[in-house]
């Protein structure tokens, strides 16, 4: 009787673990990789079309592929940014819900506003490096200028037409343009915008002469014939753009700066699961496949530990510093 209902035991629960055992794989995989699981959220701070959610939802889409998990990208446009980082600082530091940010959001706002609405150190938990970029001043085609030198001549010739569009005031994206002003000898008036892509479209449509946002956001259209970088901030060439010539190399080094994108978390965010994401997301980023498609945007992958992270944000807030008290820029 005691054998029999010993191996009555045995069989349920030799079935028991061969109808879980389809499901056995996954867990342990999620267990082991400290993720959490459920849908994944990804803020971004601009709005649909520019180079920061194009990049976005290309991590997105990997982090599907690998992870098995429901990524998913929200736009939280405005503010220069500002808007997603509130959301992100009174979220739950349980890893679901990441930022895609850029510099000329986290570091710019906090340096060149009184109150930016957040604490850099305090409200947001560097994970990891995506990679960095540069600034490009772009010209109309409507100007049928290909060059910065011929943009200067026009330049001279349309005194009242010495404006550029910047994706973000009091950013680098200003900052550049009005440094790039100050070397070719024409202070250049910056004009905000909401973002890469209403920019865009008033500059394909000739409302506005100039521009100035990062390559990411522009190098499709000029690769495209639609738009023309006329340079770029970067200490060398571009990776993902070596026919675009440096500022520096121009004669203009002023209008040298390098910013970084990078994944933030919400502020308290416990070690392991920093840790978990930073191990994932540099491989993601690490794919070739990914690699490739941010590249092509205009990105030179970088990847890092959190506290690298965390050391190059803390070297760009003195880059920051110095760019605004060479153009005069008072914290507002």
């Amino acid at each position: 009787m005691h054998s029999t209902s010993r191996q009555r035991r045995a069989l349920i629960q030799a079935a028991g673990a061969a109808s879980l055992g389809g499901l056995m794989p996954q867990a342990f995989a999620q267990s082991a990789s400290g993720l959490p699981s459920g849908t994944i959220r990804i803020l971004a701070g601009f709005p649909p079309g520019g180079g920061t959610d194009l990049m976005a939802r290309a991590c997105a889409e990997k982090m599907r592929e690998r992870t098995g998990l429901n990524v998913v990208v929200e736009n939280r446009a405005g503010a220069s940014g500002v808007i997603a980082i509130d959301a992100l600082k009174k979220l739950p530091p349980d890893g679901t819900v990441l930022m895609f940010g850029t510099s000329a959001t986290t570091v710019a706002q906090a340096v060149t506003r009184k109150n930016p609405g957040f604490d850099l150190e305090r409200d947001l938990t560097p994970i990891v490096l995506t990679g960095l970029t540069c600034t490009a001043y772009v010209a109309s085609n409507t100007l049928n200028v290909r060059t910065l030198a011929e943009y200067i001549a026009w330049l001279k010739q349309n005194p009242n037409r010495h404006n550029f569009g910047t994706t973000a005031l009091g950013s680098n994206t200003q900052f550049v343009g009005n440094l790039l002003g100050q070397s070719v000898g024409f202070p250049l008036e910056a004009v905000a915008y909401k973002g890469a892509a209403p920019l865009m479209t008033d500059l394909m449509a000739g409302h506005i002469p100039a521009g100035c946002g990062g390559l990411t956001d522009f190098l499709t259209q000029h690769q495209a014939g639609r738009l023309r970088i006329l340079g770029v901030s970067s200490q060398k060439r571009s990776a993902s753009a070596p026919d675009i010539p440096t500022f520096a190399e121009l004669g203009h080094p002023k209008a040298t700066y390098e910013g970084f994108y990078g994944f933030y978390g919400p502020p308290k965010m416990p070690p392991a699961i920093i840790d978990a994401w930073n191990r994932e997301l540099r491989a993601t980023t690490e794919s070739a496949d990914l690699r490739g498609k941010l590249e092509g945007m205009g990105l030179d992958v970088l990847t890092s530990t959190p506290t690298e992270f965390q050391t190059r944000q803390t070297r760009l807030v003195g880059t920051f510093q110095d760019m605004m008290k060479n153009v005069g820029y008072t914290p507002e």
